[in-house]
């Protein structure tokens, strides 16, 4: 599993326009230029993030794009469903192979649980932290997301001990 560029350079866009301010626009040369992008591929990605409902297109002299909604009510998860979707989808992770028409664990499959416990893991953790959170200092957010990065061990199915 990998982040797509697309992605990570969705949310580099995202928090050109916190940086801005909230009244603030920002046109896609602007954009382009603060990040080293070129025009069209900033272009490509604000149309996702727009299709997504995270920012606005203004027409006109001074428009450009501006968030939708406040920095801290627009999550990491959101703007990663807006340029990517899921991580994973049972259609992505539950297909057959060889000469089977369907898949030969469908009715008991251990792995499908580990890939669905993961994808509500990473979806929460990446609720969690919003764009407001993200213009912060490195060490700054290094120190808020410590926490987050030490959750309690889980224990192996029959274990005595509790969590």
């Amino acid at each position: 599993m990998k982040f797509s560029s697309t992605e990570e350079y969705g949310l580099r866009c995202m928090l050109q326009m916190v940086k801005k301010g909230p009244q603030g626009t920002m046109t896609i040369v602007e954009i382009s230029q603060k990040e080293s992008m070129t025009p069209a591929y900033v272009a490509k990605i604000m149309g996702g993030l727009r299709r997504g409902g995270l920012v606005q297109s203004i027409r006109g002299q001074s428009g450009g794009y501006k968030l939708a909604r406040p920095a801290q009510e627009i999550n990491v998860n959101d703007v990663l469903l807006a340029l990517g979707g899921k991580f994973f989808s049972k259609e992505e992770y539950c297909t057959t192979t060889g000469s089977h028409a369907a898949c030969v664990h469908t009715m008991d499959c251990s792995i499908r649980s580990l890939w669905t416990g993961l994808e509500m893991a990473m979806t929460s953790y990446l609720k969690k932290c919003r764009l407001s959170d993200l213009v912060q200092t490195e060490p700054a957010m290094e120190a808020w997301l410590k926490p987050m990065m030490n959750p309690a061990p889980l224990t192996a199915v029959g274990d005595k001990e509790k969590r």
